[in-house]
């Protein structure tokens, strides 16, 4: 028993070194776009209903860092602006799968290829679901826009429609700029996901230690099964995309293939029951048929592309194995933090890293 515990702990912390540094990195990197993009200047590139929204509503979604819960919410604000419920349905695919934490994470864990793939691929799987949204759904904007007095629009206007300016910081303005991006960076970004976060990686950890290796033989002999398993947990499991970064680098040690695990990262953080019932409340029926169809049938082709294209070798690269070397001092030390902040923001919920109260991100939940 004792053994088994050692071993388990011993995985934990093997799968931590391996994320902690670059989604730290990756945090503080999604606080600077957050400063970089107000609410506002996403708000006035995603009214028009046409296709041009829809692209800019992929590109802006790749690094906004919007977990699938905290998303929700921000789309319910665009849909009150006005924004168009195809670039609405563009940003709801894109942004929760990827986001700069997550993209840094993907990057430590799976390497520049796997990373790369990931983006590309979440930006034409939303971009397709867009264009049908746009092409077969009828939007409301205008009949929504009618309604508001003329009052409110020239407010509204000028606001949304003020250029995006660049401000001189002052030498002391500096410091309260890098406060303002540390906290929206850990008491916004992180404090979302760090429950989720710490469950991710101790199923993960339990998977790498109590997995058969009989039952990894018949898994990794079976392709399709490979899918249809993956596929049939992501689903309904409720997990954010930087979250599912370990559960993916544990199923790749159990014996699924990389395009599997594609479709896990892919299909996990995009559909759970919040980010549905919200696409059904929110753009209707048809927009939620759209959305599955597309995240479940675009990550199952894909996560078969790349296991064609790629020899099966790849995924070799990935098995957790290959961080059973000792971990350095910089991962160490940053898996030390995380874990601290992690368990900081559990059990004080009320916890800020920095009190500056300037930020206000996305609503705390938990996940998984």
């Amino acid at each position: 028993m004792k053994e088994i515990i050692l071993e388990f702990l011993g995985n934990f912390w093997i799968l931590l070194n391996s994320i902690a540094f670059f989604i730290l990195v990756g945090v503080l990197i999604a606080g600077v776009f957050k400063m970089l993009l107000p609410d506002a200047f996403i708000k006035k590139h995603l009214g028009q209903h046409n296709f041009m929204a829809n692209i800019k509503a992929a590109v802006l979604g790749i690094p906004l860092p919007l977990c699938s819960c905290s998303v929700s919410h921000f789309v319910s604000a665009l849909k009150k602006s006005g924004a168009s419920r195809s670039a609405i349905q563009t940003f709801l695919i894109s942004t929760p799968i990827t986001g700069a934490d997550s993209i840094m994470a993907t990057y430590a864990v799976f390497g520049c290829l796997f990373t790369i793939y990931r983006v590309i691929t979440s930006v034409i799987i939303s971009l397709f679901a867009g264009l049908l949204t746009l092409l077969l759904v009828k939007d409301e904007s205008d009949q929504l826009m009618n309604k508001v007095s003329i009052s409110q629009l020239k407010v509204a206007n000028h606001i949304i429609g003020q250029p995006l300016a660049i401000k001189v910081v002052k030498a002391e303005d500096q410091k309260n700029l890098f406060q303002k991006i540390v906290s929206y960076a850990f008491d916004d970004i992180y404090k979302d996901i760090a429950r989720s976060l710490m469950i991710g990686l101790i199923l993960g950890a339990l998977i790498v230690t109590f997995m058969p290796q009989n039952l990894v033989d018949f898994i990794s002999s079976n392709p399709l099964l490979n899918y249809v398993l993956v596929l049939a947990v992501s689903i309904p499991i409720y997990v954010c995309a930087t979250a599912s970064i370990p559960l993916g680098l544990s199923l790749l040690s159990a014996g699924f293939s990389p395009g599997a695990v594609f479709i896990f990262l892919t299909a996990g953080p995009a559909t759970n029951s919040l980010t549905m019932s919200v696409v059904l409340k929110t753009l209707g029926k048809m927009s939620l048929i759209i959305y599955l169809s597309f995240v479940i049938i675009g990550s199952l082709f894909f996560g078969f592309f790349f296991d064609s294209i790629f020899p099966e070798s790849l995924g070799q690269m990935f098995i957790i194995a290959e961080y059973e070397e000792e971990a350095g001092f910089i991962a160490q030390a940053s898996s030390v933090i995380l874990l601290y902040l992690s368990l900081k923001y559990i059990f004080n919920k009320d916890a800020k890293v920095i009190k500056t109260g300037a930020c206000s991100g996305c609503s705390s939940s938990s996940e998984i």
